[in-house]
């Protein structure tokens, strides 16, 4: 694969250039040394991994990550020396598309391998998702239908939500504009890393008036709560209504998988269920949403121009999975009206 390197310090360059000359099977086309010329360098040469630091002079990682993701969409790994600091910076990040975030590894120690084998895994995992392109919109998707009802049975009503680039932002939008008394139960998964789910419930909970919180093993999802997959063991129903962890497969591209929670909710969940496609890179979760529409459940796909990347929701377009498409700034009122029946 070929990577470009953003960061303004020299030695954290250092490290990165020999953490990739070390696998052998990967190629450093280019460094830039502030945001605004990672900008440049992605339109002259776009690689197929950008390392994003954060914190740089003039143009920053966030900033930098907005607008390659807008002119010269390509998949971004946040690389930083500074986790507990840059929290918020890593999640306006993730907002704007970046896919992963990961710890800057150190030169020398046990750590530093520990680290830099942990950046390897995520640029060889992002190296597995299929390329994305912006693409035309498609085809729109069918209107609501008399034949497409929310799902009948149970007295919570679901709200499953699968996220992947950009998703962050996304959320925070949709959770900020539903009332404290919403009468659903929303349980999210969202492609992160396990280390990052902790800080993104608590940057969530920020962004709203619903509780956040991580899903835990055995979890039943209650009315006005909002669940967050926790971990990167796929979050699904096990059985009946309650939720847990399972383990999948060593290929697993998507970790927690999309598909995986969407096809558990259509074969165990008993109540009423809404699914909810939104921005992200590949296709995870185009096939969970059909499994729910075939099961008589609404579904609702971000729009083109609302996504950071418009993978997800479009491959579920192209599989007439989507009851309907909407803006991100939308959602939040449907779904309202949806469980209250203004169809």
């Amino acid at each position: 694969m070929r990577i470009g390197i953003v960061n303004d310090t020299p030695m954290m360059v250092e490290v990165l250039r020999r953490v990739i000359a070390e696998t052998g099977r990967h190629e450093l086309i280019w460094i830039a040394r502030d945001g605004e010329e990672a900008v440049q360098m992605c339109a002259w040469q776009l690689p197929d991994v950008v390392l994003m630091d954060l914190l740089m002079p003039r143009v920053d990682g966030v900033e930098a990550t907005r607008r390659i993701m807008q002119a010269t969409p390509c998949p971004i790994l946040i690389v930083t020396s500074d986790m507990g600091t840059s929290a918020g910076k890593i999640y306006e990040a993730l907002g704007h598309g970046a896919l992963d975030a990961t710890q800057t590894p150190a030169l020398i120690g046990a750590a530093g391998k520990r680290d830099a084998a942990a950046l390897i895994e995520k640029i060889d995992n992002l190296g597995l998702l299929p390329p994305e392109a912006v693409a035309p919109p498609a085809r729109p998707a069918r209107p609501p239908l008399s034949s497409s009802p929310l799902r009948a049975g149970g007295d919570v009503p679901l709200v499953a939500v699968g996220a992947s680039a950009g998703g962050p932002a996304a959320l925070a939008v949709i959770l900020k504009a539903l009332p404290r008394d919403f009468g659903g139960a929303v349980v999210i998964v969202q492609h992160i890393d396990e280390a990052f789910a902790p800080g993104m419930a608590e940057w969530l909970q920020q962004q709203c008036l619903l509780k956040v919180r991580l899903a835990e093993e055995g979890d039943q999802p209650q009315r006005g709560e909002v669940l967050l997959a926790g971990s990167n063991k796929h979050l699904v129903f096990k059985g009946g209504d309650t939720l847990g962890y399972a383990s999948g497969s060593p290929g697993d591209v998507y970790r927690p998988s999309v598909d995986m929670f969407f096809h558990s909710v259509a074969k165990h969940w008993s109540g009423r269920a809404i699914g909810v496609l939104l921005t992200g890179m590949g296709r995870d979760g185009a096939a969970g949403l059909k499994a729910l529409r075939d099961d008589g459940c609404h579904t609702i796909a971000q729009d083109q121009k609302s996504c950071a990347v418009y993978g997800m929701p479009k491959a579920a377009v192209a599989l007439n999975a989507v009851v309907e498409t909407l803006p991100v700034t939308g959602i939040a009122a449907r779904l309202q009206g949806i469980l209250t029946g203004i169809i």
